[in-house]
């Protein structure tokens, strides 16, 4: 029978990590006597990222004596006592590849259900001293699991462990983790583990998307960066003027889906080359590929664009790509734009346009003044192709807003929630966002509280995603710069350039670095990472030119056209999407 040797609680602290504060509950210690043992959580015990860790599937973490034991002679350890990965309940018997997601236990006055294998997270390689730990739990297939409270009680070492009911599919901890973290899945498998209703919601989420997404499709297009020619350059607007490109071979361009972007790496002088993206506005399978730049104030690259490039020019394009793409479907659909914004939900409207989709269609633009009103008289004609198209015009700063006849969809400032609500967006639209982030934070909010599911508001961003570092503690944003440290001391940074594309910065590459990763904060540039060893693919980054390779190799490569930054370091020059 299994036992329950030890109870480890600890509370949320700070600890210093890599120049960073990280917020931890990884450090637990035993204690003695009876605990009681709360839906979420025990008493004295603590988590400090409760977005990856506690919560009410999350409760308890367990680990295995057998493990521990496994574990001090894998890595000729002697100095590892119970909570030492973590864990609140470390237990002699319930290996992972026996325990089944679903198994029912009672231990002392409490009852538990088994709901998913442990996550994985840098921190228990931080309490460790083991960087690569979060990885090799998986390979070695010992990751613990998670247990949900179904009755409450007491537990103390000492007390017996009982299944009391067995998970319904027979799946078991070990065989779930790989089902995630492993290549080559059997899809079976996946339906089995979707039928598992203890399974947590965090893991059914990401079974069902690898049950439907399938093997993953190649773009078309070419690899890295190819020399287009500059048809015609036609103004817009005062500000705005848009790029036709076509092949230098007269060879028809791949069709782009509906909002996706080009890549456009120049040189403007003395300096490295810029890479800046910009949505294509033209209709998917026009001849040419067409880019609408506004002019920035301070812009390197706008401006070079205005002021330089003429017909016939040559300009180094990657390949169209991107996510933000009209879907194909039955349901309403809703164009939301500010500005410039107004390109890749263009190239969406064209398509629709294009095929007179029967759908509701509603396009939404908000300018500051007539003047800069980009693809006006286009929108219109567009729109007037659709059974359903309707127009929504605002203007922030012009007094001539009435008095156009026809135009009672003209009007005065920005969209609110007000205005929303009166044009009746149904609540099953998919709608598609581009504009400045605050504009598409209101745009979005409003569209939730008039009852669109988050899932079904699409934004594009063109600067830097927003970071995902869990349990770092909040510090000041920077904007990103040339490293400091290593390249700034001039000590062997000599090697491939590295550009972050949505960040604007191109440094040189120092082997002393211990990933792209490393670099990338060394730049300040806003970074996603979960695991930092090549198991979570969280920090996976489109590669838009350049070659990578692994200094450890990911458990699952990522496919193709993309890298896992934090096992990775060029070589070649190369260029991320960051």
């Amino acid at each position: 029978m299994a036992t329950l040797l030890s109870v480890n609680v600890g509370k949320p602290k700070d600890v210093s990590w890599q120049g960073r504060t990280v917020h931890t509950g990884a450090w637990k210690a035993p204690v003695h006597g009876r605990r009681m043992v709360r839906h979420l959580n025990i008493d004295g015990d603590g988590q400090g990222d409760l977005a990856g860790h506690g919560g009410e599937n999350r409760a308890v973490l367990v680990y295995q004596l057998e493990s521990y034991r496994y574990w001090e002679k894998e890595l000729s350890r002697q100095d590892l006592t119970p909570g030492s990965f973590g864990e609140n309940f470390t237990v002699d018997g319930l290996p992972d590849d026996e325990v089944c997601i679903g198994d029912r236990y009672r231990i002392g006055e409490a009852e538990f259900e088994v709901t998913q294998p442990r996550v994985t997270c840098y921190r228990v390689g931080m309490r460790l001293g083991e960087p690569a730990m979060a990885s090799l739990l998986v390979a070695h297939h010992r990751p613990g699991f998670y247990l949900r409270v179904i009755t409450e009680g007491h537990v103390q070492a000492g007390d017996d462990i009982t299944r009391t009911r067995q998970g319904p599919e027979v799946l078991s901890v070990a065989d779930t983790d790989a089902l995630l973290y492993l290549p080559d899945r059997d899809p079976a498998q996946l339906r089995k583990a979707l039928s598992i209703p203890a399974l947590s919601p965090g893991w059914q989420q990401s079974f069902r998307e690898l049950a439907q997404g399938g093997p993953t499709k190649r773009e078309p297009g070419w690899p890295g960066f190819t020399r287009l020619r500059v048809a015609r350059l036609v103004p817009e607007t005062p500000s705005v003027t848009s790029i036709h490109l076509d092949a230098t071979d007269g060879t028809p361009l791949p069709e782009a889906r509906p909002g996706q972007y080009l890549s456009l790496r120049v040189t403007t002088g003395k300096d490295a080359p810029a890479v800046r993206s910009y949505s294509l506005s033209s209709a998917p399978g026009a001849p040419t590929y067409r880019i609408s730049v506004k002019r920035e104030p301070h812009g390197r690259v706008s401006g070079y664009l205005h002021a330089c490039l003429r017909p016939g020019d040559l300009v180094d394009i990657a390949s169209p790509r991107g996510t933000f793409v009209l879907e194909d479907g039955t349901r309403p659909v809703v164009l939301v734009s500010a500005g410039i914004g107004a390109t890749p939900v263009l190239a969406m409207l064209h398509r629709l346009a294009a095929v007179r989709d029967p759908r509701p269609v509603w396009w939404i633009h908000t300018a500051r003044d007539r003047a800069q009103h980009v693809f006006a008289a286009e929108s219109r004609a567009l729109l007037a192709r659709l059974p359903l198209g309707r127009a929504y015009i605002c203007y922030t700063a012009a007094d001539d807003v009435t008095g156009r006849e026809g135009e009672t969809h003209v009007h005065r400032g920005r969209p609110t929630a007000r205005s929303l609500a009166d044009m009746a967006i149904p609540a099953d639209a998919d709608a598609y966002l581009c504009g400045p982030p605050a504009f598409m934070d209101a745009l979005g909010g409003h569209l939730r509280a008039q009852g669109l599911p988050a899932e079904r508001i699409h934004t594009e961003v063109f600067s830097a995603l927003p970071a995902i570092n869990p349990g770092i503690t909040a510090e000041p944003a920077v904007r990103p710069h040339q490293p400091t440290g290593i390249e700034a001391a001039g000590s062997g940074a000599t090697g491939p350039l590295v550009t972050f594309a949505r960040s604007g910065i191109s440094t040189a590459w120092s082997p002393e670095r211990a990933s792209l990763l490393d670099l990338a904060e060394a730049c300040d540039v806003p970074t996603r990472w979960s695991c930092r060893t090549g198991v979570c693919h969280t920090c996976v980054t489109p590669v838009v030119s350049g070659d990578i390779a692994y200094t450890v190799p990911p458990l699952e490569p990522p496919e193709a056209g993309t890298a896992l930054i934090c096992c990775s370091r060029p070589t070649t020059e190369v260029v991320l999407d960051l």
